[in-house]
């Protein structure tokens, strides 16, 4: 995000943009050297398991923890959005449609249907144990479904070359969608983009417009 030169965007609309950590770090837990859970993978759910529970409480640090340190030290208001890419987007979209405190929503190739996926299917299982009604609380197809919220479009990039489509499931968000939903899905697929910065600095601006569009 910072080669993308998207500071300048920022600075001539007034917005802030935090960027936090995607997991805890320095934990002391016994990780193995998998870089899809543990360190830099907490999938942005409150773990329920005992050996990730105490320190990986991803969703409670966002909607709680991170917002009261911005509201009480910088000077901003209360009309937000979420953005992520990948692990992030899934964060972006299941934090957005779940906790509602947010006024637009966007993602990069998001994870969008994790209890489907091998990707989803491993952390779910390691932070939120065998308990598959918990897991679809952190589903952004299933939230999709059930939402009852203000209504709002989300814009969603996906590069079309993406190595690891088949893992993210863009248009699950739209199948599951429901008749009168007050959501609406902007989709847009990108023929010879991949998974990698370049594709997200290609298009940032495009969300931070999305966001102001939504937030004004």
């Amino acid at each position: 995000m910072m080669k993308s030169g998207i500071q300048s965007v920022c600075h001539k609309h007034n917005i802030t943009i935090i960027s936090p950590d995607t997991s805890p770090r320095d934990t002391g837990i016994e990780e193995d050297d998998s870089w899809d859970v543990g360190t830099g993978a907490g999938f942005y759910v409150d773990a329920v398991t005992k050996k990730w529970k105490n320190h990986f409480q991803m969703y409670s640090y966002i909607t709680e923890e991170l917002i009261d340190v911005i509201d009480l030290n910088f000077d901003v208001t209360a009309s937000r959005g979420i953005f992520g890419h990948s692990m992030g987007g899934h964060g972006a979209l299941v934090i957005g449609l779940k906790s509602q405190l947010f006024n637009s929503i966007s993602a990069f190739s998001p994870i969008c249907n994790p209890i489907q996926v091998p990707w989803g299917q491993k952390a779910f299982k390691e932070y939120l144990g065998e308990d598959k009604e918990l897991w679809k609380q952190y589903d952004a197809s299933i939230l999709t479904k059930n939402y009852t919220g203000k209504s709002m479009e989300i814009l969603v990039d996906q590069g079309c070359s993406d190595n690891f489509l088949h893992q993210l499931k863009p248009h699950s968000l739209i199948e599951r969608s429901t008749p009168g939903s007050k959501l609406s899905f902007n989709i847009r697929m990108h023929a010879g983009y991949d998974h990698s910065y370049y594709f997200v600095s290609t298009f940032l601006k495009d969300h931070v417009k999305h966001h102001l569009k939504m937030l004004s």
